[in-house]
């Protein structure tokens, strides 16, 4: 197995190189060079393992420079009842990612019971992990730059904090997450966590972690390295969870499976095309959007325009407010059949036109057939998606949640499943659950006095250089 890069202009490298290179040298993103392929017999046969020894199955699949053992054992470490037994009390911890129906034709993928509550712990833990293994192996150190909406920056911090050979540079913008996700964040103490909030949009901390990417001698001298979901270690733990989906609800007896994804960064959503491009018969994937839907605006008219901080909204689902997608990237050099100079082509034009358009282009008819669809959910639909699942079942579900399940009901066909993958608990939005329901949503174990502690953090500009001199003063 080896790995390209989207822009065609990056020697091939293996799974442990790019695992901590993160984005490529030519700007690009790593993706394997041809995805492995899953057949019928060997999805009869993982039907019944549990979720450590499926990951292992798949992820040893694209990480042919690791002994398949040691995946393995690395998967048997992290995917345990005990990292994963935060969330609700009538989950079944023993099965990572159990499956919930909520009616005939819908279930929810419940991906939040893990350290920070979010489905990002199932994909960081494990990378945490893989960093540690491979910096041991090769006695060296790395210094990881991360942008965070919300759920990223936590996860990555729990999963890195006090992990020999690593320090965390996280960004956030400043005032725009909820104060359950700021202060999980904030309130770590540990030497090697940095929390940076900036004067801005998401986007324009991402934008920071690029820039600083782009400079490659900087990247070199400091060991720069990503968690963000331009690391493709990210994309390939998060596909494990599609085939898990799909294998619980065929054994139920469903017939034609769809995935519903809350989605802004398109990195969730984009593991669930990889998993359908490895050979899993999901039908289509349907992609939620809150009121930054450039992505649905995409889907739907083949126009794709990110927009500018000040359009970008702040809204009751804020781990969606973004307006520029970078893993989007990934799906487009799949869609212009991996071809590096149109893709370069197709950036180009975005970066002086500020758009790009693939109607009458010959990428139209891909995009047609790539089985996506998608739909936007604003606050007003939020709120009655949580307060009706509420009343029905007395299920609380967080806003991004609802967001995926007012798009899945919304777009489901007759004879179709849909799947819609939980994003969080409820408790980190707790201002939005109790505008909807009324009452405010439990909280796990160890989270009740979160906003009380001491939080540490700094807040800075938008100024790459300036970022770049904090980094080097403490890495």
């Amino acid at each position: 197995m080896r790995y390209v890069s989207t822009r065609g202009g990056t020697a091939l490298r293996r799974f442990t190189d790019i695992l901590l290179e993160g984005l490529a040298e030519d700007g690009g993103l790593f993706l394997p060079e041809s995805y492995p392929q899953v057949g019928s017999a060997e999805l009869a046969a993982w039907r019944q393992l549990p979720y450590a020894d499926l990951a292992a199955e798949i992820l040893a699949r694209f990480t042919d420079d690791l002994l398949r053992a040691e995946v393995a054992s690395i998967c048997r470490a992290i995917y345990t009842a005990s990292v994963y037994g935060n969330g609700r009390a009538d989950s079944d911890f023993a099965q990572i990612a159990p499956l919930r129906w909520l009616e005939p034709g819908l279930a929810l993928l419940e991906l939040s019971n893990g350290p920070t509550l979010a489905f990002k712990d199932t994909a960081m833990q494990l990378l945490g992990a893989l960093f540690e293994r491979v910096l041991a192996e090769r006695g060296a150190t790395l210094n990881i730059l991360g942008a965070t909406a919300g759920d990223t920056g936590s996860a990555a911090e729990y999963a890195l904090r006090g992990r020999a050979g690593l320090r965390v540079f996280m960004l956030s913008p400043h005032g725009r997450m909820s104060a359950f996700q700021r202060a999980q964040m904030f309130s770590l103490q540990d030497a090697n966590i940095h929390n940076l909030a900036v004067r801005g949009v998401f986007d324009d901390c991402q934008d920071m972690v690029k820039a600083v990417n782009g400079d490659a001698a900087f990247k070199a001298r400091y060991r720069i390295g990503a968690v963000n979901s331009i690391n493709w270690g990210r994309i390939v733990a998060q596909v494990v969870y599609y085939f898990k989906g799909w294998l619980a609800a065929t054994a139920a007896g469903a017939g034609r499976v769809s995935v519903c994804v809350p989605s802004g960064n398109f990195g969730n959503i984009l593991a669930g095309w990889i998993a359908k491009q490895m050979g899993l018969p999901i039908h289509r994937l349907l992609l939620a959007t809150n009121e930054n839907n450039v992505l649905d605006e995409f889907f739907r008219s083949a126009r794709y325009r990110p927009r500018a901080a000040a359009e970008t909204y702040a809204t009751s689902s804020p781990s969606m407010d973004i307006s520029k997608a970078s893993n989007f990237e990934r799906f487009v050099y799949d869609l212009v059949g991996r071809d590096g100079a149109a893709l370069r082509a197709l950036w180009d034009e975005l970066s002086t036109q500020g758009s790009f358009d693939l109607n009458g282009t010959p990428y139209l008819s891909a995009l047609r057939a790539s089985g996506f669809a998608s739909a936007t959910s604003t606050h007003a639909d939020r709120l009655r998606t949580i307060r009706a699942e509420y009343e029905r079942g007395g299920l609380i579900v967080d806003p991004h949640t609802a967001d995926g399940l007012k798009v899945a009901r919304e777009l489901r066909q007759p004879g179709e499943t849909v799947i819609c993958l939980e994003t969080a608990l409820p408790a980190k939005f707790a201002e939005t659950i109790v505008e909807a329901t009324g009452r405010a949503p439990e909280r796990p174990a160890g989270y009740a006095d979160l906003e009380s502690r001491p939080q540490r953090f700094e807040v800075i500009d938008t100024d790459v250089e300036a970022l770049k001199d904090y980094i080097a003063a403490r890495a």
